[in-house]
């Protein structure tokens, strides 16, 4: 998913696949000795056959075998079972096919990513990972992936990124009373945690169980999950009916640090609610009931603040990152020289939401804005202007007018809230918009009695 914005385009989270990179660089040097074993002879045929024709584009055998060859190491790492060959394909060739799609619409809106913008994010992931753009290469090519694949792969995250960011999270809006009504039901979910206290029923399970058992054993411990949901006493039903080590203490496991969460119920102990109770889990003693009972944590009360206001200018096919560049410095330079910043941001600047009120961001907290933009605010002395910068959405100047420290838990979670509605509208409105691309493209697949073997 894309950048998730908060009232204009300056801030924001990015939570798509910019974020990922780092991610996408340990697995790249961790999949390249498979990736590179188990290209076929066909990759590097003269003359490939067509698989699908998208529009006026078309897939060939090699894109589609160059895939798969990266599609099944990535699997495995993952602990995935990889598909019968005719259904991996399928899939591989339809993730290729909206890849075309997507890449067809950014050229149509005139969205790309230059080689500054490009060089601007690999040296961001080198950095990430402890290494230089050189030590980077190194290391990929040392494994047998070529840095130029490295490259073109980062700048199609990027362009995705950039293009779902315009097409589906810029129309996402998020009312009030939504976030209100967010917020009485799941207010616990976005409290930073540092403790829980989680209580237990077992249900337990001989060594090896018959399937009887098993199916008894199930069925006793989804009842006791509805008598519970439906409001008994968890510690009444714990003392009578667990089979586990505490059930005489109504089933208290007591306390945990999030790190020490035991690793059955430790992914949903994150994000389950106080009071919440898991359906039955199975492991090797039988089956498992958890509450969450207490939560211990907080958000910050003290932050600090900036009052801040930009000028932003997009890049688009006639707009290159060294035209906003240059442009961005011209405009500093008038503005040191007594040229009225307000002025200026709303003559020249490409964000519409801020440009009205003369760049105006009003007053930005940690973690409201991308982390290329936050990096360059927090280091900024009251009322000095920045050299320009590039983030997702362009190239900046940025102005840090005052800082001030600031009790915002309850504006924090106001803006949590806000940004949990967005993503969940984004990954809706992401599918329809996905749809409706492919729905409205003239796609045709071709049967290929070659199909890629493994």
């Amino acid at each position: 998913m894309a950048m998730v914005m908060t009232q204009t385009e300056g801030r924001g989270h990015w939570t798509g696949p910019a974020q990922t990179l780092p991610r996408r660089l340990a697995a790249l040097l961790w999949l390249c000795l498979c990736m590179y074993a188990l290209r076929p002879a066909a990759a590097t045929e003269a003359l490939d056959s067509i698989v699908a024709v998208v529009n006026e584009d078309v897939i060939v055998q090699s894109d589609l075998n160059n895939e798969i060859n990266l599609t099944v190491p990535q699997l495995k790492q993952q602990g995935t079972a990889v598909p019968p060959p005719e259904q991996l394909r399928k899939q591989v060739l339809d993730r290729l096919i909206m890849k075309r799609l997507q890449q067809q619409r950014a050229k149509q809106l005139g969205i790309t990513v230059d080689d500054a913008a490009l060089n601007a994010a690999i040296q961001t992931i080198a950095g990430r990972n402890g290494l230089s753009v050189e030590e980077l290469k190194a290391s990929l090519e040392n494994g047998n992936v070529r840095f130029q694949d490295f490259r073109e792969d980062t700048r199609m995250q990027i362009l995705l990124g950039r293009l779902q960011s315009q097409e589906v999270m810029a129309n996402i809006q998020v009312s009030d009373q939504e976030v209100e009504r967010f917020l009485q039901r799941e207010k616990g979910k976005l409290i930073p945690r540092e403790q829980v206290r989680l209580e237990h029923i077992l249900i337990a399970l001989p060594d090896q169980p018959t399937p009887t058992q098993v199916a008894q054993a199930e069925a006793k411990a989804k009842q006791l999950v509805a008598r519970l949901r439906g409001g008994e006493d968890f510690a009444a039903v714990a003392a009578a009916n667990s089979d586990g080590r505490t059930a005489l203490q109504g089933g208290s496991l007591g306390w945990f640090e999030m790190a020490a969460v035991p690793s059955l119920v430790a992914d949903q102990a994150q994000t389950m609610a106080k009071g919440e109770i898991t359906d039955p889990i199975r492991n090797a003693s039988g089956f498992n009931i958890i509450r969450l009972a207490e939560i211990q944590g907080g958000l910050p009360s003290n932050v600090t603040q900036y009052k801040a206001r930009h000028i932003l200018i997009r890049t688009n096919e006639m707009v290159s990152d060294g035209d906003a560049k240059m442009r961005l410095n011209q405009l500093r330079m008038r503005i040191l020289g007594g040229d009225d910043f307000a002025t200026l941001a709303r003559a020249h600047s490409d964000d519409t939401g801020s440009a009205l009120k003369g760049g105006d961001l009003g007053w930005v907290s940690p973690g409201d804005t991308v982390p290329e933009f936050e990096s360059v605010m927090v280091k900024l002395n009251p009322n000095d202007v920045s050299e320009p910068f590039h983030t997702s959405f362009g190239w900046h100047i940025l102005q840090v007018q005052e800082r001030r420290t600031q009790d915002t838990a309850d504006e924090l979670l106001r803006l949590r809230a806000r940004e949990a509605i967005q993503r969940r509208k984004g990954e809706e409105a992401a599918q329809l918009w996905s749809k409706r691309l492919r729905d409205e493209a003239y796609i045709q697949i071709r049967s290929n009695d070659a199909d890629t073997k493994r």
